[in-house]
């Protein structure tokens, strides 16, 4: 035990934080070495301590490198929310390889793209994942009982972790941290204070959650992770860890805003210290409802992307001041909205958001399978918006999802915004198909509650009235159709590419 309280201490300091230049691999073992019993991961009933995560890591760091995994490898990870998840992840880092963690709800053939650009070593999963039985690691195959359990030599991954994305467009494209796995500035978030209590219902190959869970083990913090969000259970966990931190999407927060009030009168969110939002626009009323429950300075919102191209904050006092806003650029960071042309566009007008960071462009990310959107020293990632007098920014939508009816743009953001609005609508999905006359109409595809019946065909438009009201004419769907699935993925993304091409020639 001495041995290890000495390691501890060459990657924590005195408080148990991670020390700069330590490598994630080593700081699951070093938390382990000095909270042996301390709560890590809490998942479906069950917690696992630092001591137990460690030891799991370990032995299945040592069988991976049996499989041929070492130094500078690409390993990809795809499996549902569940500790071996986070396990999997610090287990490649300890071998000095780098995790590429990918979405378990690929088709087969999205799934083939992307391990054809990763290029892996191996690919760690479960029996349903589409891989070839030779790359395919079982994580659900039990291991020699021979593996040793103890912590690995120090290693650094570089890049220290790749990331999948589809984006709006359903082409898939690996982003590159280029950064080792080292501890740094780049993997601290000022406002998720290290030895948190942490709840997560999020997919950890997204990059919020990613962060907040296995860069929070890394911090020392307990991780209480959801396999999917389910706003009941969410509420339960909340209160019954007394959790500090937690990361959501606005369609997380919607659900919770509508359930039953006599439940969430009856939630107690107090001990929350920190809710970060991101990845989609979030409904106003839904903002409001939250800050009616939680703090202001609690509350933040985030405009960012995993490229870390550029990025905004803001808390619930600012936004109530500029409501709508995503906030201002952070320092470092300064906000252009750009025209067709290049040129800079004056407060309240619509244009391309770009980012320029006094560290450069490009700096941060790297692309495999698709290209950057660098124009000079701006870099940006193709979504629309406008600047107030202030400086704050307002999103508008993404450039790519635009709908352009009879020569006019309309923004599915807005359009689902006021859908949104309908008694009984959990979610709504804003796409165009093609039309004759306009050359594309606005189709809506609506998530309704399960207590709500489907209207009928010719009552589609008559049950969406009240959303309808808020939009100008040439913005209301001209169609709709209803389902109980969801229509956004757990990250709270909607995939309009795959929706409409699922609908050309069907509606």
């Amino acid at each position: 035990m001495k041995d290890q309280q000495f390691a501890a201490a060459d990657w924590l300091d005195d408080n148990g934080l991670p020390r700069p230049g330590a490598p994630m691999g080593m700081l699951l073992s070093a938390h382990a070495a000095l909270r042996p019993d301390a709560p890590a991961f809490t998942f479906d009933g069950e917690t696992l301590s630092f001591r137990q995560c460690d030891s799991r890591a370990n032995v299945l760091a040592r069988a991976l490198a049996l499989r041929g995994v070492a130094s500078g490898d690409r390993v990809v990870v795809s499996m549902p929310n569940r500790p071996d998840h986070a396990l999997a992840i610090n287990a490649i880092w300890k071998l000095g390889a780098t995790p590429c963690s990918v979405s378990h709800r690929l088709t087969p053939s999205e799934f083939r793209e992307v391990l054809e650009l990763a290029e892996p070593r191996l690919v760690i999963g479960t029996s349903q994942t589409p891989a070839s039985a030779s790359s395919l690691f079982d994580i659900d195959a039990p291991l020699s009982g021979e593996l040793d359990d103890r912590p690995l030599p120090p290693a650094l991954s570089t890049p220290g972790k790749i990331l999948a994305s589809g984006g709006s467009t359903g082409r898939p494209k690996l982003i590159v941290d280029p950064r080792n796995s080292g501890w740094g500035p780049d993997k601290v978030n000022l406002y998720r204070p290290p030895l948190s209590t942490v709840l997560c219902a999020g997919p950890l190959y997204h990059a919020a959650p990613f962060a907040f869970v296995i860069v929070g083990l890394a911090e020392g913090s307990h991780v209480i992770c959801m396999e999917r969000f389910e706003p009941v259970e969410w509420l339960r966990l909340a209160e019954r860890y007394q959790a500090t931190v937690a990361t959501m999407v606005p369609t997380m927060m919607s659900r919770i805003a509508r359930l039953d009030p006599a439940i969430t009168i009856a939630a107690d969110l107090s001990s929350f210290r920190f809710i970060m939002h991101s990845s989609a626009p979030c409904p106003e009323d839904v903002k409001r409802w939250w800050l009616s429950k939680v703090a202001p300075e609690t509350l933040w919102e985030v405009y960012g992307s995993t490229e870390r191209l550029g990025s905004t904050l803001i808390n619930g006092t600012e936004w109530l001041e500029h409501p709508g806003s995503v906030g201002r650029a952070n320092a470092g960071d300064t906000i252009i909205i750009a025209g067709p042309d290049g040129t800079p566009l004056p407060p309240g007008e619509i244009g391309e958001i770009f980012f320029r960071r006094a560290a450069g462009v490009g700096t941060s990310y790297r692309y495999i399978g698709a290209e950057s959107r660098i124009r000079g020293d701006l870099d940006g990632l193709g979504d629309m918006g406008w600047l107030d007098a202030d400086g704050y920014l307002f999103i508008a939508d993404r450039r790519t999802d635009m709908i352009l009816v009879g020569g006019v743009n309309v923004w599915p953001a807005e359009v689902e915004a006021a859908l949104e609005q309908v008694p009984g609508v959990l979610c709504a999905a804003v796409i165009g198909l093609p039309d004759p006359d306009l050359g594309n109409r606005v189709h809506a595809i609506i998530e309704l509650a399960q207590h709500v019946e489907v209207p009928k065909a010719d009552a589609a438009l008559a049950f969406l009235a009240a959303g309808l009201e808020r939009l100008a004419s040439f913005k209301r769907p001209r169609s709709a159709e209803f389902t109980y699935e969801r229509v956004r993925d757990d990250a709270g993304k909607v995939r309009r590419a795959a929706l409409r091409a699922e609908r050309i020639g069907v509606h």
